[in-house]
Formats: structure tokens, sequence, C-alpha cells
């Protein structure tokens, strides 16, 4: 099995975060995006994984292309970087990591996270990832026959088709066969919005017979921009703490302070006269001091004080003294 994942460029939604590091990067719950996702991927298929290709932009340098290796690795794969310098659509991006087109795989967007538990249906072609949405024509969404098969994909219906949304993450048997008619896509000019759509090859797939059917997931959670990122870090906490997982690294260090759960809290924090919780995440290293924190997610080296954040997002190496409440100050900002 292999995993495919197009990260395209670093995001503009989630800046000033993602000025210094590509979104797929960001900790969510102490773990980058992308990590939690391959490793959410790689649960739910409950089978080795031969190879993780990831699509990145050649300017996310040495640094990441090293971290998204050494992210393979822990999972037993091996890692493998394509590049994509051009933002040509899905397809295209799928594109670029061609030499590792064959087999078993699963196709991921690197700004989503899952909760699932089912097995993949060994007689399909393919299996579309959905979840239910309460607003379907705000998605794309499948169609479906009686057989629960899928028939058809539909980009925001104006009228209703169904509720279950795409959520961007895909499985083919043989995903060789998908880069055959992606390869159709860009050599007729397909575009659709601009760009080159994995939707078109499917689509093309359809015609050709072969048979998709759902994979309903029991969450989704986004990461598209600073409010759904910090929602989404609030949620991933009480799964892992629910799951019984161990989210306060013994190293830190409390004076008079509290820590409400579910938080994680990564390694050398120093809280001073502060309680943090629930749903916070705090990197490595951060220090907090006179504040009260909950529902925020602040990463690595940042020091905090006089501050009482909710819904706030930090970045690294940050300096914050104040009393400002909902905020979004990236890498190495300074707020006094």
């Amino acid at each position: 099995m292999k995993i495919i994942v197009p990260m395209a460029g670093r995001g503009s939604r989630l800046r000033p975060h993602t000025l210094t590091i590509p979104k797929p990067l960001i900790p969510v719950a102490g773990k980058p995006i992308v990590h939690r996702l391959v490793e959410d991927i790689a649960g739910v298929l409950n089978q080795p994984i031969e190879e993780i290709a990831f699509v990145i932009h050649e300017s996310f340098g040495r640094k990441v292309e090293e971290d998204l290796i050494a992210i393979a690795q822990k999972l037993g794969a091996k890692g493998t970087i394509y590049y994509q310098n051009e933002a040509l659509g899905t397809g295209h991006a799928i594109m670029c990591a061609k030499d590792s087109l064959s087999g078993p795989a699963v196709i991921a967007y690197a700004d989503t996270l899952i909760r699932a538990n089912f097995d993949l249906d060994a007689n399909a072609d393919s299996v579309i990832w959905v979840k239910q949405v309460d607003q379907p024509d705000a998605f794309g969404v499948v169609n479906l026959n009686e057989a629960n098969e899928i028939i058809e994909l539909v980009e925001k219906p104006k009228e209703f088709v169904s509720d279950l949304a795409v959520i961007g993450i895909y499985y083919f048997k043989d995903v060789a066969v998908l880069k055959n008619e992606l390869q159709s896509v860009l050599d007729n000019n397909i575009i659709h919005g601009g760009e080159y759509q994995i939707n078109d090859g499917i689509k093309q797939m359809m015609a050709k017979g072969m048979k998709f059917v759902p994979g309903e997931v029991d969450e989704w959670m986004d990461c598209g921009n600073k409010d759904v990122t910090v929602e989404t870090n609030s949620r991933m906490l009480g799964f892992l703490h629910i799951d019984g997982n161990h989210l306060v690294d013994p190293s830190v260090k409390l004076e008079n302070s509290t820590i409400i759960p579910p938080c994680y809290i990564g390694e050398n924090v120093i809280l001073i006269n502060t309680t943090v919780g629930p749903n916070v995440s705090l990197g490595d290293a951060c220090h907090v001091q006179n504040s009260t924190i909950q529902n925020s997610l602040i990463q690595t080296h940042s020091h905090i004080k006089n501050a009482n954040l909710d819904n706030a997002m930090i970045g690294n190496h940050a300096s914050f003294d104040g009393n400002f409440t909902s905020i979004s100050i990236g890498d190495y900002s300074v707020l006094e």
C-alpha cells in the first residue's frame, strides 16, 4: 500500500503562520497535521505502508523535506518527495508523483484530519471517503445508486443530490488506472476552474464501468484557516484524551498553576501563576506566566504573560504580553 499526499503551497488562508512553515506541518495536539493524517489513514487501512509520497513546492526547503521523510520512516515506509511548483490543480499535483502511481494507494490532501473505522471493500476499484454534512450545497458530494455505489460526483449542487460530502481522501485498488486517466486529462487539456482536477480522471474511470463505493468517516476535521484549526485542535485533544493518551510531558514545570484537561503540553514548558485548559496545545519550551489560556493552539518556544487567551493561535518563538483575547500571530511575532 502507498499513500500519496499532495501538499501544494504553504496555504494563504492560515497566514501569518504559513509564512515560515507550510500548513501541513503546523502541529495539532502536538503533532504536525500531515503526520496525524498519514497515521490515521494507516490505522484505517490496517496494513503495511510501503511508501508515502509527498508532493510539495520546491521552496519548502531541505528541512521540510527531511521532516516529511522522517514521518514516513516512523511508519516503516519509504518517503519520497515530488515537486509541484505551479498551482495547476489536484489532478496535476497527483501526476507530479506519477513515478509512484502503481498498485494499491490512498490519495489524501494534507489539510484535513479524520477519525474512521471501517474495512475497505475488496471488490471495489476505488473508495471515496465522505462525511454527512448539513449544507451539501457548499461541498462536492457523491450520488449513490440503490447498491450504495457512487455513480456521480457533483460539485456544490444547487438541487439536493445527497448529503455525503467528498473530504479529499481516496483509495484506488490500482492507482495506475487513475494515472492513465489523468494523463488523458492532461494530454487533452481538460480544465475546470483553470486547473486539472482529479474528478475528471475519476469520471473517466466511472464511464468505463469501474466500481466506486463510499467510505464514511466518523469525524472530519478541517485545518483550512485559524478558527477551524483551533477547533480541530480542541476536537483532536478530546479524542486523544478519551483514548487514554498521555498528553502532558513529565518535564513540565508548574508553579502555582493548573492544567485542565484535555491539553497537550510539550517538553520543558514552564507555567507560573497560570491556568491552562481545557483544549490547549502548548509546544516545547513555552513559558507562560500570570495567564489564563483555553481553546488555543500555541507552538514552540513562545513566551506569554499577563494574557487571557481564548480561541487564540500563536506561532513559534513569539512573545505576547497583554490582554487581547481572540488573536492569531505567527512565528517570531511580538505583542507588548
